[in-house]
């Protein structure tokens, strides 16, 4: 063992008291770290996976992302005009020429597409009605574009096509109106449309919204309960990279109008709160560490105040003042090593602890317990600021003695 590393672990045991409250405080912090950081990321991981599972990549849908453009507004752009009280042009809903513009996006690479025609509906079962959001697919470009078929609880996607009205229900919709596989409802639309259907599938996403909300059924069957023949007014896309969903989105919104979203897009809200609950994780967990860096601060600062004369001899018998700096600063970066470690086992015992937590909640997704994200890099990262934090407290008062003139302190001594 080198000298200087000797003398910093000797200095360190002298102060047993105040150094195991620098540990605890420094081992509490990364605890607390990759716990928080565990949990934290585990959920957003858990949510963002869960989106692009049962969600499309890309979303086209038969609106605009502004209004067109009036053709007054086109013939002066730079005239004063004042333009009010304009209705929009009245016009059928839905996305012109979808087929057409379909057979075009699924010729791009690494894309998969599938139309969609979405609407309101009140099924009815008995003397209980329930709203519910219509998807009209086509089972097999709707395999393509979403995992429908893997949540299926009951039933299969092809049994669509096996009864003359067939309906799929999301669970949490079906034990809203008390139905289960076989059983028969009325379907009403907003057109006036009534239909006997026939439920022949349940799903579960574990998103409590779409649970809640959705119902699937044929396209066509969905046109003629919509009344509107041979319309689509939604391309869904599944891209091979989702890296790509907001480069795609952008390019096919400026090829033909439509408003395009990406999933990033689509949840932005709920991503934004996530920027939100990192910020104070970190700000919290740094609290900590910073706390117990001033702790170390003040142990190194005491050692050499209560050391001068030794720091004084140490020089004069050829130590150098970078060994001098080094000598105290190593005492900073031990006690944030030691501490890292202890704070390393603390995290895994904590992450540990709340996967054995067990509990049943339904808010925005459904939960059997805490998502954890078990990764090593937030042990490294913990570790990196907690010893950074310790080095940067020992260094002020390591310079300060490394600045200690031999000759003064043992002219004054004398």
């Amino acid at each position: 063992m080198s000298l200087t590393v000797d003398i910093a672990l000797s200095h360190i045991a002298r102060r047993r008291r105040q150094a195991a409250v620098s540990l605890v405080g420094v081992a509490l912090g990364v605890g607390f770290f990759v716990a928080i950081a565990a949990l934290m990321q585990g959920f957003q991981q858990y949510f963002v996976a869960k989106v692009i599972d049962v969600s499309p990549h890309v979303a086209m849908k038969d609106e605009y992302r502004t209004p067109p453009r009036q053709p007054v507004a086109l013939r002066y752009p730079e005239a004063a005009i004042a333009l009010g009280g304009v209705k929009p042009k009245d016009e059928p809903r839905g996305i012109k020429n979808g087929f057409a513009r379909l057979a075009e996006i699924e010729r791009l690479p690494g894309v998969a597409a599938a139309p969609v025609l979405t609407g309101e509906l009140i099924l009815r079962y008995g003397s209980k009605d329930v709203s519910a959001a219509l998807l009209g697919i086509q089972p097999p470009r709707e395999r393509r574009v979403s995992n429908l078929e893997g949540d299926l609880t009951a039933g299969s996607l092809d049994a669509l096509y096996g009864s003359a009205n067939a309906l799929i229900l999301g669970q949490g919709l079906a034990d809203k109106l008390g139905v289960g596989l076989g059983d028969s409802v009325t379907a009403l639309s907003p057109a006036g449309v009534v239909m006997k259907m026939k439920i022949v599938g349940l799903f579960e996403t574990g998103i409590t919204t779409m649970d809640l909300r959705q119902a699937y059924s044929l396209l066509k069957k969905a046109q003629v309960l919509q009344n509107r023949p041979n319309v689509v007014n939604e391309i869904r896309l599944r891209l091979d990279d989702v890296a790509r969903a907001e480069a795609v989105a952008r390019r096919l919104e400026a090829r033909y109008g439509y408003r395009t979203e990406s999933w990033e897009e689509s949840n932005r809200n709920v991503l934004g709160i996530f920027v939100i609950q990192n910020a104070i994780m970190y700000s919290t967990t740094s609290a900590i560490l910073i706390v117990a860096a001033f702790g170390i601060f003040n142990i190194v600062s005491t050692v050499v105040l209560e050391k001068t004369r030794d720091i004084a001899i140490l020089k004069s018998i050829g130590l150098e003042s970078h060994d001098v700096e080094t000598i105290f600063l190593l005492q900073g970066l031990i006690v944030g090593l030691v501490g890292s470690l202890l704070g390393w086992a603390i995290g895994y015992g904590l992450i540990e602890l709340l996967a054995s937590v067990r509990f049943n909640i339904e808010g925005f997704m459904r939960s059997e317990g805490f998502k954890l994200e078990r990764g090593f890099a937030n042990y490294l990262i913990a570790a990196a600021v907690a010893i950074l934090a310790s080095g940067l407290a020992a260094l002020l008062p390591a310079r300060k003695a490394a600045r200690v003139d031999p000759v003064e302190i043992i002219r004054g001594a004398t």
